[in-house]
C-alpha cells in the first residue's frame, strides 16, 4: 500500500473519510479486543486484529495509505462477529467501521474480476432482492435433494467434476424444507385472548431452510398472549448487503421491508413489537434508523422500526414467559447453548435465551465452553475462507462434544447451518436446535 490522498471512488469521496473523526480515532489501542477476534488468535497477526484494521482505515481516511487490494483482502478476513466491541472498554462501533470501508472496498473495486463480480450480481443484487426468484431456486433444490438426486450423485462421487471451491462447499449445502413459511403461518394468527400484537420477521434463507422454526416461533408468542402479523413472501433484511459492501442495496431492502409491515399491520405504531428469529438479521434490523438517518421520506419511519424491533428470547422475557403445563414427565434432554456472535455481541443478548431453555421441562442446561467464540459460519465466511471457517468449526465442535450434550442450541440460521455440516461430517449424535423450537415443542406437548 502506498501512501496517497484520500482519493474519491466513483466520483464520490470514501465513506471511511466522510465519518465524523470520533468515530475513527475513538480506538485507544488497548489491545483488549486481541483475545477476543479468532483471526488475530489463530495468527498473532497485528493486521489481522481489530486494532490492527482500525489503524488501516483510519490510514486510509486520512490519506496516509492508499485503497488498494491488501486493505480489500484483510477486510474481508475479518469475520465481522463484533466480539471486540463486547471486549471493547471505550465502545468503538466497530460495526459501522467495518461495513463503511467494505462499501469503499467494493466501490473502489481493488477486488474486482470477472467472477466476483458474477457471482455478486447473480447473488446480492439477484437472489437476495428478489424473493420470489429465491423461493423457487429453493423449490428446484429441495427437489434435487427429496427425489434421492442429490444422494445418488453424492454415491457416484460426481461432485469431483465440480470446481475445487464448490466440491468443498457442496456438504455444507443447507437442507431446503418442502414448505416455506407462508405455507405454515397464516397472515394474521391470534389467541383466545390477546395481551400484544407483533409482527413477524421470517427471513430469506430462514424461509427456505428453517421454515418450521419460524412456525415454532409464531406458536411460542401465540402461547404467551401475542396476536401475530406475518406478511407473505417477505423480502431479506438486507443484513447481507450491508455486511458485504452493498450500502445503498441495504438502504433499499430496509425500505420494502418498511412499506411491507406498514401496509400488512396497518402502521407501524400498531406493533408492540416486530419479532425476528435470526441473530444476524436481528442485529442489522434494529439499525434500520442509522442505515436510512439521511432519507428524508424513511428516516421517522425508520426510528420508528428500530424501536419496535426486538429478538425473540428478549420479547418473551420482557412480557414473561409462561412456563408450559407438564402432564406427563418430560423428555430428559442435555442442552448446551452456542452464543450467535450478533446476538450476544450485536445485540448484548446473552442471558434471555438462557432463561428460554429454563422454562423447558426436562432440560438439563450445560454451559459450553468458549460459547461466544465464533462457529465460522460468519455470514458467507464459510465460502469466502474455508480454511479459517473450518479451524473455527473444528474448535467448537470439540468443546460441544466436551459437554457430553444431546443438543446445541444456536439462535441463527448460518450458526445451525454450519453447526449441522460439522455435526454431521464429524458423526456426531448431536442435535442442532434453535431454543425457541425446544419451548415449542413443550407447548405442543401440552396438547398431546
Amino acid at each position: 500500500m502506498n501512501a496517497a490522498s484520500p482519493s474519491p471512488v466513483g466520483g464520490k469521496p470514501l465513506h471511511l473519510a466522510q465519518l465524523d473523526a470520533a468515530v475513527l480515532q475513538q480506538c485507544m489501542h488497548c489491545g483488549m479486543c486481541l483475545p477476543t477476534c479468532p483471526t488475530y488468535d489463530a495468527t498473532k497477526l497485528e493486521r489481522h486484529s481489530p486494532r490492527g484494521r482500525i489503524a488501516l482505515m483510519r490510514s486510509v481516511a486520512e490519506g496516509g495509505l492508499e485503497l488498494g487490494r491488501g486493505f480489500g483482502e484483510e477486510l474481508y478476513y475479518c469475520l465481522g462477529c463484533l466480539a471486540c466491541e463486547t471486549a471493547c472498554p471505550a465502545g468503538v462501533s466497530y460495526a459501522t467501521l467495518f461495513e463503511e470501508a467494505r462499501a469503499d472496498v467494493e466501490a473502489s473495486q481493488v477486488l474486482a474480476s470477472p467472477q466476483r463480480t458474477l457471482v455478486r450480481t447473480l447473488t446480492l443484487h439477484g437472489l437476495f432482492t428478489r424473493p420470489a426468484l429465491l423461493r423457487f431456486l429453493g423449490r428446484l433444490l429441495w427437489v434435487y435433494q427429496a427425489s434421492g438426486l442429490e444422494g445418488w450423485v453424492r454415491r457416484n462421487q460426481l461432485t469431483r467434476f465440480l470446481p475445487a471451491k464448490l466440491r468443498a462447499l457442496e456438504p455444507l449445502t443447507p437442507r431446503v424444507r418442502r414448505r416455506f413459511s407462508d405455507g405454515l403461518i397464516a397472515e394474521r394468527e391470534r389467541p383466545a385472548v390477546a395481551r400484544h400484537r407483533v409482527g413477524m420477521l421470517t427471513g430469506c434463507v430462514q424461509d427456505l431452510v428453517y421454515s418450521e422454526v419460524n412456525r415454532d416461533t409464531v406458536e411460542v408468542l401465540l402461547a404467551n398472549g401475542c396476536e401475530v402479523v406475518t406478511p407473505p413472501l417477505q423480502p431479506c433484511c438486507g443484513s447481507l448487503h450491508a455486511h458485504n459492501g452493498e450500502l445503498e442495496c441495504a438502504r433499499e431492502m430496509a425500505r420494502r421491508n418498511i412499506d411491507l409491515f406498514e401496509d400488512q399491520a396497518g402502521g407501524l405504531e400498531r406493533l408492540d413489537a416486530i419479532i425476528t428469529n435470526a441473530a444476524g438479521c436481528g442485529s442489522h434490523l434494529k439499525h434500520y434508523d442509522r442505515l436510512l438517518a439521511e432519507d428524508p421520506d424513511y428516516a421517522e419511519r425508520a426510528r420508528l422500526w428500530s424501536d419496535r424491533v426486538q429478538d425473540v428470547h428478549e420479547w418473551l422475557v420482557r412480557i414473561g414467559i409462561r412456563p408450559p403445563r407438564v402432564a406427563a414427565p418430560p423428555v430428559a434432554q442435555t442442552v448446551t447453548y452456542h452464543e450467535a456472535c450478533h446476538l450476544c455481541h450485536g445485540q448484548r443478548i446473552s442471558q434471555q435465551p438462557r432463561e428460554v431453555l429454563s422454562h423447558v421441562p426436562g432440560v438439563t442446561l450445560v454451559e459450553l465452553p468458549e460459547a461466544t467464540w465464533c462457529c465460522g459460519s460468519a455470514g458467507i465466511y464459510n465460502i469466502t475462507q474455508p480454511e479459517m471457517s473450518g479451524k473455527l468449526l473444528d474448535r467448537k465442535l470439540c468443546h460441544i462434544q466436551k459437554t457430553g450434550a444431546d443438543v446445541v442450541a444456536a439462535a441463527n440460521p448460518g450458526c445451525c447451518v454450519q453447526l449441522e455440516a460439522g455435526v454431521n461430517q464429524a458423526g456426531l449424535a448431536v442435535k442442532v436446535a434453535h431454543p425457541v423450537s425446544l419451548l415449542a415443542q413443550a407447548y405442543r406437548a401440552e396438547r398431546d
